[in-house]
């Protein structure tokens, strides 16, 4: 039963993994394949038409008493979140903007007001330490906006893990993410309408990279995301955020043919061994319901 327990743990967790890698690609597809200086419309594109699709799947409701409580996930996990992930991948380039969520784990341990194990903490703060080495390295262009937006959403974030997670929910997984979806859409469509400027005609390659935001990087990832936060404990999941400037920056040395220096690989390594530590360390005691 032990080993049962253990493999679906470290299963749960390897198909959480798959989110922070996912949305590492996201400074990758906005800055390459999404027309320029529409923030507040990609965040719309990518969230609305997935929890539409959800939404129609599913055909739950939520609870008159829940309402309050998924409009302020939505904002939290969805709408400002969203709004804030596109201005920092805008107006910083590749994994600098993931690069800030690194703050999350140490955000989730105040929010749950716990005492950490050792383990955990040293680990989070590695992870940080890190995160500071890819900061500083391959000379980091700074933009105080971007990087503002950037820990902004950080921030929003690990506080709608913490809500979702103590609050919980009547409804099935995938309809709970749709309504957040949807939801969190909506309230970002009034800023996509005035503040962005009017959208213009689309290439291929713009319909391509708004579709993989909708349907991998939204549908599939925060499905996913959602999931692992029900059965994992909550600090190892933000834990998990720590892969996705790797992977952005991962992807910038593939697909850009940005350089990887010395300190880079360094601190790719320094956070992969702490994102390993927090789940081993998590793994040894059992998640509350």
């Amino acid at each position: 039963m032990a080993v049962t327990t253990a493999s679906r743990l470290w299963r749960d967790t390897l198909l959480t993994a798959v989110v922070p890698l996912i949305w590492g690609s996201t400074y990758l597809v906005t800055t390459q394949w999404l027309p320029p200086g529409l923030p507040f419309s990609a965040g719309v594109l990518r969230v609305l038409p997935a929890g539409l699709l959800l939404l129609l799947w599913t055909r739950h409701l939520p609870q008159r008493q829940e309402w309050p409580r998924l409009l302020l996930l939505s904002l939290l996990n969805i709408g400002a979140f969203q709004a804030l992930l596109f201005m920092a991948a805008y107006r910083l380039p590749g994994g600098i903007a993931a690069v800030l969520g690194a703050i999350q784990p140490l955000l989730m341990m105040s929010l749950l007001w716990q005492t950490p194990r050792p383990l955990v903490l040293l680990a989070a703060c590695t992870g940080l330490a890190g995160m500071a080495v890819l900061l500083n390295a391959g000379n980091a262009q700074w933009d105080t906006l971007g990087v503002l937006a950037a820990a902004g959403g950080a921030i929003v974030m690990a506080l709608g893990m913490y809500l979702a997670r103590r609050w919980g929910s009547s409804l099935p997984l995938l309809a709970l993410t749709g309504w957040q979806l949807t939801l969190g859409g909506l309230m970002l469509l009034p800023a996509a309408l005035w503040l962005d400027p009017p959208m213009p005609a689309l290439s291929a390659a713009n319909v391509a990279g708004y579709a993989y935001l909708s349907l991998v990087g939204a549908l599939l990832a925060y499905g996913l995301w959602f999931r692992g936060l029900r059965l994992l404990p909550p600090v190892a999941v933000s834990a998990l955020g720590l892969l996705s400037p790797v992977a952005a920056v991962i992807l910038g040395w593939v697909a850009l043919g940005q350089s990887l220096h010395g300190w880079t690989l360094a601190g790719m390594v320094t956070v992969l061994a702490s994102v390993l530590c927090v789940q081993l360390a998590s793994s040894r005691r059992p998640a509350r319901a």
